[in-house]
């Protein structure tokens, strides 16, 4: 039997007649993962263990109910066990069964293979650093290496990459519950069940896991910091256009497109002998230009910074792919994106974010999307880009009666054929 069959056959034994759960060792492996992961510990406790039969190994619900098969406690080392505590209660964390929910109504994802994939690709965005540092590493434990995908990616990214074949077909045991992908399971106690918690509860978790992390961020895998930083800043209706807006300029006819032998074409069957290219899509090239004018606070240029960094995980934390452009009355270009918060944004004079238009246009890598992040007292060029526009607009109270010259005027606005936001 080799070690995934092994695996496997573990996972999914049945328990001897009558054997009762060992909440005993349960509740030592949930102290053990309190202790090598202090920052988890409150949602570790807000955990509610519910035996089940029907579950395979551990699994949860997006209640924050944790179902427990007998069988798996029995049979895995406290050690290990400890481990799953601490990758279950991320599934709650990360919400990815909201997530899930909304993979599966943007890409029509409906079948239990969908649902296989979901998973497996949430298990890749935590167990790309969840373990060391007193934190043993599961038996058959995926992650991004054993399906040869990058790692630091979030389960929309790892998604894409992730096809049911060779390399998943000793993954089929695998699940995770409705807390992982979303889809409602035989053994979920529902909404009105005992034992879960209320959406304030849930949130009162999270906000103070995120706040334990920032407050002691060295402590923290980057996977963990990001997420903080997601949680005390949630996404606004602004950073879901954006992404809508960098998903159709990704799927356009030959955007991003490159051919890649990374995984060969289908085509290679129907000629022996030879390995043929698949066609591949990068996420789009993003132009990022921050109007740094005098008319913008510093608590604005602050929440630019924010906004560019959202936009970095909206084309999956592909930073090469990100450039930013500060634009006052010149442009100039900040640096091929790094870190956010090293960014130094340069201006403070007068606003013509037509020069930033040209000089992200010129570039010799062309953008598929350019954003704007501005007050919008500018002019506009005169013609449409060739490239998508997405404009976040600071809000500023629009008065009547002032004049050209007057540095706080507001003009009527963006042009009709960029897709305007506000941000605040």
């Amino acid at each position: 039997m080799s070690r995934d069959s092994a695996v496997r056959a573990d996972r999914c034994s049945e328990p001897a007649p009558g054997a009762a759960l060992d909440r005993e060792k349960l509740f030592a492996a949930r102290l053990h993962a309190a202790r090598v992961r202090p920052y988890l510990a409150t949602a570790l406790f807000a955990l509610n263990p519910v035996e089940s039969r029907r579950t395979p190994t551990m699994a949860v619900d997006r209640h924050w109910r944790c179902y427990v098969s007998p069988a798996f406690v029995a049979a895995t080392p406290l050690e290990e066990l400890a481990a799953v505590w601490v990758h279950e209660v991320s599934h709650l964390l990360r919400d990815h069964h909201g997530r899930g929910d909304r993979l599966a109504r943007e890409r029509g994802l409906t079948s239990s293979g969908d649902r296989l994939r979901m998973n497996i690709a949430a298990d890749c965005e935590i167990n790309d650093d969840a373990y060391g540092d007193g934190l043993v590493r599961p038996k058959g434990a995926v992650d991004p290496e054993y399906l040869r995908l990058p790692e630091g990616q979030l389960m929309e990214q790892y998604l894409d990459g992730i096809s049911l074949g060779p390399l998943t077909d000793a993954l089929v045991w695998l699940d995770c519950g409705s807390g992982a992908d979303g889809l409602d399971r035989q053994w979920d106690l529902g909404p009105d069940g005992a034992h879960g918690l209320s959406e304030q509860e849930r949130d009162a978790v999270r906000f103070r896991v995120a706040r334990g992390i920032t407050g002691r961020p060295g402590d923290t895998p980057q996977g963990w910091r990001r997420w903080a930083e997601e949680a005390f800043h949630p996404p606004q209706p602004w950073r879901e256009l954006l992404g809508a807006a960098v998903r159709s300029a990704a799927s356009g006819p030959g955007a991003g497109q490159d051919y890649s032998y990374g995984r060969p074409s289908r085509r290679s069957a129907s000629v022996p002998g030879a390995v043929l290219p698949s066609l591949r899509r990068r996420p789009p090239r993003v132009s990022v230009i921050v109007d740094t004018s005098g008319s913008v606070s510093d608590e604005e240029l602050g929440s630019a910074l924010l906004e560019v960094a959202a936009i970095t995980r909206a084309v999956g934390g592909r930073r090469d792919l990100v450039t930013v452009y500060s634009c006052d009355a010149a442009a100039r270009v900040v640096h091929p994106l790094c870190e956010a918060e090293g960014m130094h944004l340069v201006g403070g004079g007068g606003t013509d974010l037509r020069r930033g238009f040209t000089l992200a246009l010129r570039a010799s890598q062309r953008p598929d999307v350019v954003v704007i992040l501005t007050d919008g007292q500018t002019r506009w060029p005169a013609e449409r880009p060739s490239c998508r526009t997405v404009v976040g607009l600071f809000p500023r109270e629009r008065r009547r009666g002032w004049s050209e010259d007057d540095p706080d005027r507001v003009p009527a606005g963006p042009p009709d054929w960029a897709r305007v936001v506000t941000i605040g």
